[in-house]
């Protein structure tokens, strides 16, 4: 099922030339569960506008098309289907185009994707769509700013729920065929085709009701849904969701100012989905690993009710108001990123949420943004496969940072204004970064062009730093330093940032002796505005030189912190005093990126987490401060030194493990942790062996499907498991997440055949499903170089065959998760002269023609690698911590 591509400046051509009205789409699924059947029958009827004698092309990327009728008159199906194109020529003013055909079930999460449930041989269906695989299902003009009014109707088996971005209208049975039924949809209002959505299956179904008085007195009434598979019914937690939902809804429809448009609110989980989720309006579909059938941490919860809140403003925006071209798409990803966050913060009982996205998406966008492939929030997209690459940290994380930033120059009330302003103006409609801005200028009374083209439209990330002068323990000159260059341009590229400066010192409390006495506090602040290269700060001078001086404190802007040398020695010697949750999350993201950049050896990030990770109290900030230390030590430490600090970091993982409190979200979190370590480090395999088969008992320690896969994973690795015991325990949970995890544990046994095996299951066939595939690439991964470095060579040769034959999902997961990352430098040679990136730029060298897109992620993994390589170098270069 390769891709098929689609340029922006022939979408522009077609959108001149139609506008399309309505869409009356039947898809016929009553064979579903026939595995031998990989098609489904497909007809669209499109009713659309033209300049008369003007021609134009529907997408359909299908098996086979039966007929085209255009105005009544059947055309030749052989001269008008030119591959995934429908030629349309002498169209008049109005149109109706009727296109049947077959299309295809998809196991990639990309269009019609059909999953059979092994836990009980049941089959379910969903769709997928964004960017652009509405075509996969139905002949249409597959693009975002053709909207249409759409009315589904589906045949299906009589006992599965069916739904649809509307609301059902219809359901009966079918007289020639009673063991099936049709479903029909009431129209929706005018959507793009790629937030169009069928749900079909056994799956289990809850509902409830909201509703709202609004401004003019009127009651605004709206059915709600959930869906999950039925296996999963037990650990369906149907009225928290509800809750969330409520809260949501109350939330927004006040924010907006306009009443959520789409008549039901039905949200469905869903397995093996290539995304969190997604915002089709009516039918919001999310991965079903929300559902958790194992014990999950409060900010697993929480992260899931932040996606919740993030589709839901993608009802308004990107829903309601969408951009014309993928080059927008931060109109509404950015803007959905900042509300979901907004959302959990002021409708729900968090109170971390701004903490979490300082540390977790935050992080995310620093990384993107440093890559060779970086990109201006507002994108230049210039067909389909780029638009597939820009759902990135840029478009989301980026983009919502710059909105926070925003929305503190402009002030909420104005921004809410603006935005209020522009659904009203724009409703059903299509829009550019103009339109925004014009309405965002209007309720502020400024002019963001200036902001927009130094936030909007450059790349890169500043890094900021304070260089301090002091007299007699008093501040006497800090200077901000600012240090940005556009990796695109490659010319200087300073922004403004209205940021915080935190002033932090010990407040003489009870303290462990032979340090400072007290908690590390902040006792002043300065708020500043950075302009150019250096920004002097006078409002400091003649104050006491703090113990911490914490730049862009409270995460105001959107730049990478370099701590000046007290601080930094403050940080490291006492972050666990350092009592306000935002700026210790700020601290270990500033020690985070120094390894990362290698400015300071990665090993001493990890001694920072084995010293201080214990009485970090934020559970999303453990966790992802646990991860960084695991990735830390497999790819920024030098292999020499790599032994004794993995080894510590696992001696501090069982220590931690054996002191949380039992049941704890902490004593989850080292017990995840030991068992990743684990897949590398031999010394602790007794004790997950234990664990599994209980001679060792961990008071509180819940040891279900999820650990235990991962602690059979680590013991696979050491070829401490065999394939029947592997076997066997999937015997025990042989449910979606059961053989993801069989997946991975097997592929990651350190046997040369069996990675060979995994190899060809993921290169040369296509007997794996999307998430089959992911989990073997991981386990195919988790080995010693000598076992991989025999398919350095095949992957590059590769490359382009599975690009031009697999789908783009596919092709990306295989491109960028066989990558040869794990690789080590030897003392005395320079990174840049490392094997396996001299042989990516041959290939990036000989391949200038390949595809833009799989030369990115080509790309992006050789900076990887590189990043990983020059950390090792700092690591040689300085002792162990």
């Amino acid at each position: 099922m390769p891709h098929h591509n689609l340029t922006r400046d022939e979408a522009a051509a077609r959108s001149s030339t139609v506008r399309t009205l309505s869409y009356e789409v039947s898809v016929d699924i009553r064979d579903a569960g026939n595995p031998d059947m990989a098609g489904f029958p497909s007809r669209s009827v499109i009713t659309f506008s033209a300049e008369p004698g003007s021609s134009t092309f529907l997408d359909f990327i299908s098996e086979s098309v039966h007929s085209v009728f255009l105005n009544g008159k059947g055309l030749p199906v052989a001269e008008v289907v030119k591959g995934s194109r429908i030629l349309l020529e002498g169209l008049q003013t109005e149109n109706q185009v009727t296109v049947t055909g077959t299309a295809l079930y998809s196991r990639s999460g990309e269009g019609m994707h059909r999953f059979i449930d092994p836990a009980d041989g049941q089959v379910y269906l969903y769709t997928q769509y964004e960017p652009a695989d509405a075509r996969r299902v139905f002949a249409c003009f597959e693009q975002p700013d053709l909207k249409a009014e759409f009315t589904f109707h589906v045949m299906a088996p009589a006992e599965w729920e069916v739904a649809s971005n509307g609301v059902e209208v219809n359901c009966s049975q079918l007289t020639s065929d009673p063991a099936t039924s049709r479903w029909d949809f009431a129209p929706t209002k005018r959507i793009s085709t790629y937030i169009t959505s069928v749900l079909a299956g056994p799956y289990f179904k809850a509902t409830d009701h909201w509703s709202s008085t609004l401004q003019d007195g009127t009651k605004l009434e709206v059915p709600l849904a959930l869906y999950c598979r039925a296996s999963l019914r037990d650990s369906f937690d149907a009225a928290e969701l509800f809750k969330l939902t409520k809260q949501g809804l109350d939330f927004f429809n006040n924010l907006f100012d306009y009443p959520y448009p789409w008549g039901k609110y039905d949200q469905a989980f869903v397995p093996e989905y290539n995304l969190g989720a997604m915002e089709n309006p009516g039918l919001v579909t999310f991965t079903e690993k929300f559902v958790f059938t194992s014990r999950a941490t409060d900010a697993q919860y929480q992260a899931r009710a932040n996606t919740l809140m993030h589709e839901m403003a993608h009802m308004w925006f990107g829903d309601l108001v969408t951009m014309a071209w993928w080059d927008d798409l931060w109109l509404k990803e950015s803007f959905a990123d900042y509300m979901g966050t907004l959302g959990v913060d002021r409708a729900t009982d968090w109170e971390s949420a701004w903490i979490t996205f300082a540390n977790k998406r935050k992080a995310w966008a620093y990384v993107q943004d440093q890559l060779p492939t970086t990109h201006p929030i507002v994108a230049d997209i210039v067909d389909l496969d780029a638009a597939k690459q820009n759902f990135d940290g840029i478009t989301y994380a980026k983009g919502a940072s710059v909105l926070k930033q925003l929305v503190a120059y402009v002030g909420f009330d104005a921004f809410v204004a603006g935005s209020r302003q522009y659904f009203r103006d724009h409703a059903f409609g299509n829009t550019s970064l103009n339109d925004l801005l014009a309405a965002l200028s209007t309720a502020s009374g400024r002019d963001l062009g200036s902001w927009a083209a130094q936030w909007l439209q450059t790349s890169g990330i500043s890094t900021l730093e304070a260089t301090i002068s002091e007299k007699n323990s008093h501040l006497e000159g800090v200077v901000i330093r600012q240090m940005a260059v556009d990796p695109v341009s490659e010319l200087p590229s300073p922004r403004p940032h209205r940021l915080r400066i935190g002033l932090y010192d010990f407040d003489g409390g009870t303290s462990a002796p032979g340090g400072p006495a007290g908690q590390l506090v902040r006792t002043g602040h300065v708020e500043v505005d950075v302009v150019g290269d250096e920004t002097p700060v006078p409002e400091l001078d003649g104050r006491t030189t703090p113990a911490l001086l914490l730049v862009n404190d409270d995460d105001l802007s959107y730049a990478k912190v370099r701590l000046d040398p007290a601080s930094e020695s403050t940080v490291r010697s006492t972050l666990d005093r350092l009592a306000d949750p935002m700026a210790r999350a700020l601290c270990w993201t500033a020690l985070w990126d120094s390894a990362r950049d290698g400015v300071t050896a990665a090993s001493l990030y990890v001694d920072a987490v084995r010293r201080f990770a214990p009485s970090e109290t934020g559970i999303g900030v453990l966790l992802a401060v646990l991860a960084n230390a695991a990735s830390a030590v497999e790819h920024y430490v030098p292999a020499a030194q790599r032994a004794a600090v993995r080894r510590a970091f696992a001696d501090s993982a069982v220590e931690q493990l054996r002191k949380a409190v039992p049941g704890s979200d902490r004593q989850l979190a080292w017990a995840r942790t030991l068992a990743d370590v684990s897949r590398h480090e031999n010394g602790h395999l007794d004790l997950l062996s234990g664990l599994l088969d209980g001679t060792e008992v961990v008071e509180g320690l819940t040891v279900d499907a999820e650990l235990r896969w991962s602690l059979w994973q680590a013991l696979s690795a050491h070829g401490a498991a065999d394939i029947g015991e592997l076997d066997a325990e999937l015997g025990r949970d042989n449910t979606a997440s059961g053989r993801a995890g069989h997946a991975t544990a097997l592929a990651a046994l350190p046997v040369a055949d069996i990675k060979v095996a995994a190899w060809n299951r993921c290169v040369e066939s296509k007997e794996l499903s999307n998430e089959l595939l992911s989990a073997t690439i991981v386990g195919f991964m988790i080995a010693p170089q000598g076992l991989l470095s025999p398919f350095v060579e095949p992957y590059f040769e590769c490359l382009e065959r599975v690009w031009s034959e697999r789908s783009i999902e596919i092709a990306g997961r295989i491109v960028r998760g066989l990558y040869p990352s794990a690789q080590d430098l030897d003392e005395g040679r320079r990174p840049e002269e490392h094997p396996v990136l001299l042989r990516t730029d041959d290939w990036l060298d000989s391949h200038r023609d390949a595809s833009k897109a799989l030369r990115r992620i080509v790309i992006e993994q050789r900076s990887h690698l590189l990043r990983a390589l020059n950390a090792q170098a700092t690591g040689f270069a300085a002792p162990m911590g």
